[in-house]
């Protein structure tokens, strides 16, 4: 596999936050994420992500298997953010892909990806690097056939506005295919922080991430102009030793905490109270401790007059009275 692109070095890298820093700061009112402290938690987690992360790598695979049940072929794809090196190790001639364009905020996880390149089966397919942010999209309009986005979007201050520039980019009956955490991500946890935070603080802060939930995610699609749009959910349960390997993994994956409003450290007395009541409301009799991680993945087009259309409302030529005389009441 050759590159079509030399890795910016991180001089280009700080320069183009520097010109996007009064962009990102006037284009949305409300913000949630601490962006820049979310690029640091990436680059700290290209040094701990684990070679082979079976999460990762399930989510990633089960995103791309919706390309094989698609007839056409898609030449020329963005991935953006999220576990981009699952992705690679993922793709294996699915989708008939071949210019790559590898992007993510941090400059580390774009080097690590461009690292392991040589030793992923992908030969055929063309693979460029960039450093860039999800929120500013650095392609041209209707420039790609596919974007991919494998767990890195629910981190965006501007998710709709995030998935308008991909619809944008794509072409003509282009495919965006994406992964999020659902709200029901880290449940267990969610609930331990809580007890532990009213216990010894007499209070709680946000700890954890809001997430989407699956409701949301049809209209996610529908407002940022997809058509055909589709959306399913899974949960996946990984166990650990304990909550501190939890965290570790999280660390790893860079989904630690990155939100505005709440402090950015978690007291070390109630991180002792959260791990210890973890366990005690939900530990097996192995003594591991189970998390729930579930994933939303969304699929939607970019318009194009040969795709399927919605027939008029009341362009039916049948009642759903004639449909249950048919086919009798109790059906």
């Amino acid at each position: 596999m050759r590159a079509c692109a030399k890795l910016c070095p991180r001089t280009l890298c700080r320069l183009w936050w520097s010109s996007r820093l009064y962009c990102t700061e006037n284009s949305s009112k409300l913000k949630i994420f601490d962006r820049n402290l979310k690029r640091k938690q990436r680059d700290r987690a290209a040094w701990l992500m684990r070679p082979n992360d079976s999460l990762l790598d399930t989510v990633a695979e089960n995103l791309l298997d919706r390309l094989e049940d698609c007839k056409r072929t898609f030449p020329t794809a963005l991935c953006m953010g999220g576990s981009l090196e699952a992705i690679m190790r993922s793709i294996r001639g699915r989708g008939g892909i071949e210019k790559l364009i590898m992007m993510d905020a941090s400059y580390d996880i774009v080097k690590l990806c461009k690292e392991s390149e040589q030793d992923l089966p992908n030969k055929n397919v063309e693979t460029s690097f960039i450093v860039a942010d999800e929120e500013f999209l650095p392609v041209n309009e209707c420039s790609l056939d596919l974007v991919i986005s494998s767990l890195g979007l629910h981190w965006t201050n501007d998710l709709p506005g995030a998935m308008i520039q991909s619809r944008l980019a794509l072409k003509p009956d282009g495919l965006f295919l994406a992964a999020i955490f659902g709200g029901e991500t880290l449940k267990e946890l969610r609930i331990a922080c809580t007890v532990a935070q009213m216990e010894r603080e007499g209070g709680i802060s946000p700890r954890l991430s809001p997430l989407a939930q699956v409701r949301d995610a049809g209209n996610l699609l529908t407002r940022a102009g997809f058509t055909l749009p589709g959306v399913d959910m899974d949960e996946y349960t990984v166990r650990y030793d304990s909550a501190l390997e939890l965290i570790e993994h999280l660390r790893a994956m860079g989904e630690t905490n990155a939100l505005l409003q709440s402090s950015k450290f978690l007291k070390r007395d109630t991180a002792l109270a959260t791990a210890a009541v973890y366990e005690s409301m939900f530990a097996a009799e192995d003594g591991t401790i189970p998390a729930t991680f579930q994933v939303i993945y969304m699929t939607g087009w970019r318009e194009h007059p040969s795709q399927q259309k919605a027939k008029a409302r009341g362009s039916a030529t049948i009642s759903f009275k004639d449909i249950q005389k048919e086919f009798g009441e109790g059906s």
